[in-house]
């Protein structure tokens, strides 16, 4: 930057110069020493004996005057000096007088007169020059608009294979077959097989996509083209067009080779549904996709691969047979996924004898490869923050609650007595309900410490997940998010406004059991309403009542009694365990954290379990145990997992 800055400054020095040297009629190398004097005016000095001696060098004179002043004169070209002083009245004898001698003749004086004359005219040239050149930079830059801005990346050496993903096991079986086509394109053809033109990866945010689509073109060991969907539109009409035929060029140069374009949704909407009418830029740029990838010839060898967490809103022509004809879902990992992918994110990390990653994966419902590869990342964080060598379970549990609850304890907010009275006696209540309504659903632990948004909360973890929640589930799930509110009604006789996301997820929870699973006996199993949703703008805008006003009378009174059930269940069990729920609001108010353990042992036997024996301090010169986990596969991306039940 600061060699521009310089080069540009001396540019315009010399623009500076060259502008004064020909508007002000300067000749620089002409323009110095005596001052001028006319042939009438060095007669007039000749005749008053003033000129001491003149030097002839071709048609210049350098006059001296007796005062040893000098001055220059000219004469006319081809006249001889004496004839032309002579014409002028100078008399003979002042003539005589004045020595006169001629000098040789210069042979760099010509060359400095051309120099001098055309020295401001190069300048100028240079600076029109300058100033094409940046015009030209100028519009190189704008005729480059058409041009694809896809990222190519060689397959000469692949930096991501399917080891490196993890969580997906069918998804790599279906990509596979994409490597074994590149790779060995004679296969296929002697059975005359066709190889998929596109492969669409389908999943939520953060399951591994992007990832994906590299390791197939790392496995293939092809050259790899990556572009966003958004990269192809831009403001100038036609551009998102001219961008497809570049990209589609280059990857017919580069075949066999992998195309990939990420969110593709940016570019495959529905046509028709845009504001601007059916000739947008972003529907010609989707056309253009359209008949370039039916274009491709059978031996072209360019696999398109697209990924878009939104499949509805896509174009019926990209889903078509013969574009993207192949769909590949990358769903949330299992139990078993977010193991093999927490594998691969704590190698190299020196881990504590104490880490059991099979614990940290069943305590992560719903997270999928990058809340794991965040989470392990502010584990090692923490540690590095409190001046460990070894990332012990601690930090690893409390990086599962930043990452589900967004944010560290908010140890600094300070509670009166009664705020935080109010919150153990809360919190308490949801604890105790989901030990004895919701067994299966271990709490994971209760405190009465601010974190994020929630003022405390009661984190619950399953020992076995569920992906299908039977009537009695959800109706456990609704006595337990009651718990804090009929907690706070039996010792206070009063409630606050703590329970106000708690009862919109009842109110959610109960009317989906109505209106989408068909759990009212009263109503059947229908789903009742129908959401509207705008294409373009891709995202639901209202619901549309396709049942009359007796029925919606109907669907609010099964609402109404669903609650009311979960509500009697709840107050039920927290009067039946008055005992527990005083025990451990007292804790809380005391320890303000309960973990899984200490809250068993307390609910089971009313204590609370010894503390572990420290180590003594010999043992802390010894070599620090490192588990190192076995090597297995990773994903990654961001997903929103199951947050605990705040207050």
């Amino acid at each position: 930057m600061k060699q521009n800055w310089t080069r540009n400054a001396f540019v315009y020095l010399l623009i500076i110069v060259a502008l004064v040297a020909l508007f002000l009629g300067v000749n620089p190398m002409t323009d110095s020493g005596p001052k001028e004097m006319d042939m009438s005016t060095l007669a007039d000095k000749i005749t008053a004996g003033k000129v001491e001696s003149i030097v002839i060098r071709d048609n210049d004179l350098v006059v001296t005057l007796t005062n040893d002043e000098r001055y220059r004169s000219r004469k006319d070209e081809g006249a001889s000096l004496l004839e032309t002083l002579l014409n002028l009245g100078v008399p003979s004898d002042k003539l005589h007088s004045v020595k006169i001698s001629v000098a040789p003749p210069s042979q760099w004086g010509g060359w400095l007169t051309l120099l001098g004359t055309l020295l401001p005219l190069l300048l100028v040239g240079a600076l029109f020059f300058f100033l094409m050149r940046q015009a030209q930079g100028s519009n190189s830059q704008a005729m480059s608009f058409g041009k694809s801005r896809a990222k190519m990346m060689s397959g000469d050496k692949p930096t991501i294979t399917f080891d490196d993903v993890a969580g997906a096991d069918e998804a790599k079986e279906e990509l596979q077959e994409v490597v074994e086509f590149l790779r060995e394109p004679e296969k296929f053809a002697s059975l005359g097989a066709r190889i998929p033109k596109g492969v669409l990866m389908v999943g939520p945010p953060g399951t591994g996509k992007t990832l994906m689509a590299k390791a197939v073109a790392g496995e293939a060991g092809v050259p790899f083209f990556s572009i966003s969907g958004s990269e192809f539109v831009e403001m100038f009409v036609g551009v998102g067009a001219s961008r497809v035929r570049d990209l589609f060029e280059q990857a017919k140069r580069n075949s066999p080779c992998i195309v990939f374009i990420d969110e593709i949704d940016a570019v495959g909407r529905h046509r028709g549904a845009g504001l601007g009418g059916s000739h947008d830029e972003r529907e010609q740029t989707l056309n253009q996709i359209l008949v370039e990838m039916d274009g491709f010839d059978t031996d072209t060898n360019v696999i398109i691969i697209a990924a878009t967490n939104r499949p509805d809103i896509l174009d019926p022509a990209l889903l078509r047979p013969g574009r993207f004809d192949r769909r590949v879902v990358l769903d949330r990992p299992d139990v078993r996924g977010r193991r093999a992918i927490l594998d691969i994110h704590v190698r190299g990390k020196p881990l504590a004898a104490d880490v059991d990653l099979d614990n940290l994966a069943r305590a992560t419902p719903g997270f999928v490869g990058a809340d794991l590869e965040n989470m392990v990342n502010e584990a090692a964080i923490l540690a590095a923050r409190r001046g460990k060598i070894l990332i012990s379970m601690r930090e690893f549990e409390e990086a599962i609650e930043r990452v589900a609850l967004g944010g560290p304890e908010r140890r600094s907010r300070v509670l009166g007595e009664e705020k935080k009275k109010l919150t153990a006696y809360h919190e308490a209540g949801h604890a105790v309900a989901a030990r004895v309504l919701e067994p299966e659903n271990p709490v994971q632990k209760v405190t009465i410490i601010p974190r994020g948004q929630a003022g405390g909360y009661s984190w619950q973890v399953p020992d076995e997940e569920k992906t299908l929640q039977s009537v009695d589930d959800l109706k456990a799930r609704i006595a337990v998010a009651l718990g804090g509110r009929i907690a706070e009604e039996i010792v206070f006789g009063d409630v606050s406004s703590g329970a106000a996301s708690d009862l919109e997820h009842v109110t959610r929870i109960a009317r989906a059991m109505v209106t989408r699973y068909g759990m009212s006996e009263t109503l059947g199993p229908m789903v009742f309403g129908q959401r509207q949703e705008m294409v373009f703008l891709g995202r639901e805008i209202h619901e549309q009542r396709d049942y009359s006003e007796e029925t919606a009378a109907r669907i609010d009174a099964e609402v109404r009694r669903i609650v009311d059930e979960g509500y009697k269940m709840c107050r039920e069990a927290l009067e039946t365990h008055r005992d527990k729920l005083e025990l451990v609001a007292k804790t809380l108010l005391a320890r303000e954290t309960l973990t899984r353990e200490e809250f068993a042992t307390l609910f089971e036997t009313g204590e609370l379990p010894e503390p572990p024996a420290s180590a003594p301090p010999s043992q802390a010169l010894k070599e620090p145990e490192i588990f190192s986990p076995p090597e297995h596969e990773s994903s990654h991306g961001p997903a929103t997992p199951p947050a605990p039940a705040p207050a």
